[in-house]
């Protein structure tokens, strides 16, 4: 029986080959890798991501409880600020916490004096070219930056995190910056335990040095003695899901136009932000159309691409790549529908996880 469309299909086969390098690279370089809930939280496949991974890092209160009590494993919080009302929450699901600012580490550090604690550094660089998304940004309010001021906390604090790679797939890009982490932070570097270097590394991509890689983590964390963690968000389940729409009408308005029963604003919000195009394959044939949302924004548009037959009314169309920052952004926006989660399981089967109902969008309402 064929699902009703819009659904996410999480395949696990797909995301198998992912946490198969990330497993690699565990053992070949001793780095942990911790799941990037800011990117991807579907707690349905950590079964099969737990495996493979040493925990979970988060970016909130729900985000750490989440990590501790679906994924297991180590869990680090991260919050750009914490609220004096969650801070005892937070300590009592991590193993770790790293505050942002000096601030909020004099604040909190008593509260958190039964776990590790630890600092963010900002090296005000990054491999980011979209300004929206550069943690290195000027005026950038995402971590420490000045050596004298966080030498003088060091006593408080064990590690640090520092996060500046941004859909990094360049690996001579990541060894420069590392380099230039290490020539402005040595002194602090050599007095941690731990060091997170943070996501947006895609090692995980076809064509990435993965044992370059694992070499100059290995390097990186015998130079300083300490354990190096990364947080892959992306790299953990990209090209693992697609996003299962129907065609519901087709036109021509000087282009031909395709409307599907979704919408990027609502379900792959970071297209729109991005002003990305979604992925289609094989996307190759003689008839072009603009695959287009079904909400009321002008610009709800997934990209323009190639069929090898005319669009009709009832034809599928699956979105590539549609597992990152979509179903922990999805949205009631036009109260379109919003898409049910499914999962293809080892053995070939699909099995629906989640449906989402009027209830669910009149009760995210008052």
């Amino acid at each position: 029986m064929q699902l009703t469309t819009p659904y996410y299909l999480i395949d696990k086969s797909r995301l198998l080959r992912n946490m198969e390098k990330i497993a690699h690279l565990r053992d070949a370089s001793g780095a942990k890798a911790l799941l990037a809930l800011k990117c991807f939280a579907t707690w349905s496949v950590f079964d099969l991501m737990r495996d493979y991974m040493d925990g979970t890092t988060s970016s909130s209160l729900n985000e750490v409880r989440l990590g501790h009590e679906r994924f297991g494993g180590e869990t680090h919080a991260y919050s750009v600020a914490y609220a004096d009302y969650e801070i005892d929450e937070v300590v009592s699901h991590a193993d770790k916490i790293i505050f942002n600012s000096i601030g909020q580490l004099e604040r909190f550090a008593d509260k958190a004096s039964g776990i590790a604690r630890g600092l963010r550094l900002n090296p005000q660089i990054s491999s980011s070219s979209f300004d929206l998304a550069d943690p290195a940004r000027p005026f950038s309010r995402l971590g420490e930056w000045d050596v004298a001021r966080v030498e003088r906390v060091m006593e408080r604090i064990s590690g640090f995190m520092i996060h500046n790679n941004c859909e990094n797939a360049d690996f001579e890009l990541f060894d420069r910056m590392l380099g230039v982490i290490e020539e402005r932070f040595a002194p602090l570097l050599k007095k941690a335990e731990w060091v997170s270097l943070g996501g947006g590394i895609h090692f995980t991509g076809a064509d990435y040095p993965l044992e370059r890689f694992a070499e100059r983590l290995k390097r990186f964390a015998g130079d300083y003695g300490v354990q190096v963690y990364l947080e892959p968000g992306e790299a953990s389940i990209t090209k693992s899901t697609t996003l299962e729409v129907t065609v519901l009408d087709t036109l021509h308005n000087g282009k031909n136009l395709a409307i599907v029963d979704s919408s990027i604003e609502a379900h792959m919000l970071d297209l729109l932000i991005y002003r990305e195009s979604a992925k289609l394959r094989p996307n190759r044939g003689p008839h072009r159309y603009m695959v287009c949302g079904k909400s009321c924004l002008a610009g709800d548009i997934f990209g323009e691409f190639a069929f090898e037959k005319e669009l009709k009314v009832g034809d599928r169309i699956s979105i590539e790549d549609a597992a990152g920052y979509t179903m922990v952004k999805k949205n009631w926006f036009n109260g379109v529908k919003m898409p049910a989660i499914a999962i293809r399981e080892l053995d070939g089967s699909i099995k629906t996880v989640r449906e989402f109902t009027y209830a669910d969008y009149e009760q995210s309402l008052s």
